[in-house]
Order: C-alpha cells, then structure tokens, then sequence
C-alpha cells in the first residue's frame, strides 16, 4: 500500500463505525453497503485488505466485493475525484495498477441492461408487502432469485447459494438502467442490496423523473421518496448531487435523535450551507413511511419544516435533546 492510499484510508476512516487497523495493510469495520447487522451493532465485516501493490474493499455479510478506488467513490465521490488526482499525479494508473485516470462525465452505455421482470404487482407477496406500506407497487419489480438475476445484469455473486426472493428498485440514469437495490420480503441480515451495473452512475432512485430546476428532496430511501414530490433517495451514502444536476437540494433524514450517523450528517449538511428538513416534536415515527401509514400529511410537514444557515443549527439543537 502506498501512502495516497493509506492517506485516503485515512479520511474515509471518519465514515466507517468501529474502523480499527487490524495489522499492516488490513482494516475492518461494519459495512457501510448493506449496514452489517441490524440487531448486532458489534458485527464488523468490512474489509480493506492488501491485493499485491493495491488495496481491496470485500464484505463477509453481504458479499459486496470492489478497488479501493470505487469504496471511496461509494461513501463520497468528492474525496474520490482529490484521490483519483493524487494517484494520476504520482503516476498510479494504467497496466498494474486499479486506479483509473480522472473521468468525470457518465456516458450512458450502447447496450442497454434490460429489466425482464416482473411488476412487484403482479407477485402477490411483493403486492401485499408493499400496499400494506401503502407503496405503490408498480413503480417496482420482483424476481424469485436475486442472486442468480443480479449475475446476469452484473457478476456480483461468487455463488447463488441460498438464493431468495427479492423486490427490486431501479435506478435509472438517461432512460438506462444503471443499477439496483434488492429489498428483501421477510427477515434477512441484509434488507437491501445494492448493485451498481455502471460505478461512473449516479447511485440515486428517481433521478430521470425530477425537476432539477426546482427543490428537490432527497430522502434516505427510495420507498421513502415516493411520498414526496419531486424527491429523489440517496442508495448508498451522501454525495455531490450537484454534478447530476441538482441545484437546489433539501436534506431530508430519519427522525432519529438518538443515531449518531444521522446526526452527524445533518450536522455536516447545515455546516455545507444546504437546506435540511428538521422535524418538529409531534412527529414520533422514524421514517416517512411511518409518518404515511400513521397518518400525517407529510408533504406539508416536509415544506414546512425546512430551515438552513443559523435557524437550522437553532432546531437542529432542540431536535437532538428530544
């Protein structure tokens, strides 16, 4: 490992739970792909680990498996455009070497993925999963075999063991299919899986139906976004939504006080200068689907709760102690 990467290990280190060095080129920590575990916050199956000359991200849990260069890409394409520089400048890329030369502008493929599923309606577990959430269910699809399907749009899987049923939400990026999550029906250590077919794309649900000239919101889920107008969902960590055309982004999190990763990413989404949605004391439920199913019109609730700049760190501190 050469010190642009150990310098980069570095920085990324502040986003991964329970980073620790294990030895000389060897990290772990809890997936930020597929969460780890939901009910053992102790389980760290994540892990960067020497490949020759170059250092490899691969998770035990959920069998994610990419460069270093495309993890640091994943939790924040902002640090990875700094890195692909540096390793540019010190002549770290071409033959030997996983690092690719700087390439800022996605081209949408000439052949196309194809999505030859099914509608999550027309699969009655899938249908009464998602209208008992009163999700509409034909804006998703389903398939019977999640692993063995992701192989035939991308290798993602050693093995397609113990293969499950799975909805599937799209992610579409100039009318082509760029990637997708897999969410599970019924209990599973990882509810989602996210499968990127093109990693230049833009990990983002919804972004092909928004307005970039108007406020969009950006929810944690792509479920989430489906009750908010002119939404999109972020299906992996925070990035630069400005690249893809969005102006005017509004931040909307999990009404989770007591979460420590949400806090800190509305606490570095006010010091960006960027509008967040902070709710109010009346708002018990967790996430918009909730809010939904208990009631609430959370449209209203969303644009009336937007603050930026001194009024956000004011409600944000009175939020936190609730």
């Amino acid at each position: 490992m050469d010190l642009v990467d150990s310098k980069y290990i570095g920085l990324i280190s502040a986003r991964l739970l329970k980073f620790k060095k294990v030895k000389a080129d060897l990290y772990n920590f809890r997936c930020p792909i597929c969460g780890d575990s939901q009910k053992n916050k102790s389980k760290t199956r994540g892990y960067l680990y020497a490949v020759k000359a170059d250092m490899n991200f691969r998770c035990h849990n959920c069998g994610a498996s990419m460069t270093l260069s495309n993890f640091i890409k994943s939790l924040d394409p902002v640090i990875h455009k700094q890195y692909v520089f540096e390793r540019f400048k010190g002549n770290k890329t071409g033959r030997g070497t996983v690092v690719e030369e700087p390439k800022f502008n996605f081209e949408a493929p000439k052949f196309k993925p194809k999505l030859d599923l099914p509608k999550a309606s027309e699969n009655s577990a899938a249908k009464k999963y998602l209208e008992d959430r009163k999700i509409d269910a034909d804006k998703f699809y389903y398939t019977d075999k999640f692993k063995a399907w992701s192989n035939s749009q991308k290798k993602t899987f050693d093995s397609v063991k113990y293969d499950e049923p799975r909805i599937i939400i799209p992610l579409f990026y100039k009318d082509t299919l760029v990637g997708f999550q897999g969410r599970s029906l019924g209990p599973s250590k990882v509810k989602y899986i996210t499968v990127m077919i093109n990693d230049d794309a833009p990990k983002i649900y919804g972004l092909d139906q928004v307005g970039t000239g108007t406020p969009v919101y950006i929810t944690e889920g792509p479920f989430d976004s489906t009750f908010i107008r002119n939404s999109i969902a972020m299906c992996g960590s925070d990035g630069d939504v400005g690249k893809w055309g969005i102006s005017t982004p509004v931040w909307v999190y999990d009404n989770e006080p007591r979460n420590r990763e949400i806090v800190r990413r509305i606490q570095d989404t006010i010091d960006r200068g960027e509008k967040v949605v902070i709710w109010p004391n009346n708002i018990h439920e967790k996430d918009i689907n909730d809010m939904v199913l208990a009631g609430h019109d959370v449209q209203s609730v969303v644009e009336s709760n937007v603050y930026s700049g001194l009024k956000a760190k004011l409600r944000f501190n009175t939020w936190k102690r609730t």
